[in-house]
């Protein structure tokens, strides 16, 4: 049997997408505290326009799950 899920977790998303910014600039020396909240942002725009192919509005993520098969996939949106 095969179904659909669609998860909602607004939160969750933006905030797994800030830590994963925040962590890529952990090394980066010299920057001031605006700097790096510039960046940070930027980052989460970036990293959010390339997450659309899973999530829908940042938020909604669909996944099919195959009992038979037992498997568990993203849809694309």
């Amino acid at each position: 049997m095969k179904f659909k899920i669609t998860m909602k977790d607004p939160d969750g998303v933006y905030e797994s997408i800030k830590d994963a910014a925040d962590a890529s600039l952990a090394n980066v020396e010299g920057l001031s505290g605006h700097e790096r909240n510039e960046l940070i942002e930027n980052r989460v725009e970036q990293i959010g326009e390339s997450i659309g192919k899973w999530f829908e509005y940042k938020e909604y993520l669909t996944v099919e799950i195959d009992t038979d098969k037992q498997t568990c996939v993203v849809v694309e949106n």
